[in-house]
């Protein structure tokens, strides 16, 4: 099963950074490896959620919320054929700040021929989600 997974450090409470990385709808503000994420049964991330995300080069996918550990930890789900996708995305304290680790696992007769094709792409497309999560985390939030 190929697994991919990046971590950083982010000098930011917890409690922020989780505000940034549960805005999903706004993902695209923060990096460019997402043109759009739309949620199709609202913005909330809550176990079931859908949530619409498009990407340049890879296919549209619906990715449905699994598991919610509120103010730690998400995790969502794609199926195509051949091929399920799980992203987990987890905040861990560190310090004064908090550490974010974000993990793709693919599972599926067709995940290994895709990570053969698509591992690079998608390494550096965690490389570009979790940065732009650090940028955004990093400044302070906006007044309503």
């Amino acid at each position: 099963m190929p697994t991919y997974s990046y971590a950083l450090a982010i000098d930011a409470p917890a409690p922020r950074v989780w505000q940034v990385l549960t805005e999903v709808e706004r993902w695209p503000e923060l990096t460019a490896s997402m043109t759009s994420v739309r949620g199709l049964d609202g913005p909330r991330v809550a176990v079931g959620a859908r949530f619409e995300v498009r990407q340049p080069r890879l296919r549209k996918a619906v990715w449905t919320v699994t598991r919610l550990d509120e103010g730690t930890a998400f995790v969502w789900e794609s199926r195509a054929p051949g091929v399920v996708s799980s992203g987990a995305h987890l905040l861990e304290p560190d310090g004064g700040g908090t550490r974010l680790t974000l993990t793709l696992e693919q599972s599926g007769v067709l995940a290994w021929p895709i990570g053969l094709l698509a591992g690079g792409t998608v390494r550096r497309y965690l490389t570009l989600e979790a940065e732009g999560v650090r940028s955004r985390s990093e400044q302070p939030p906006a007044r309503p």
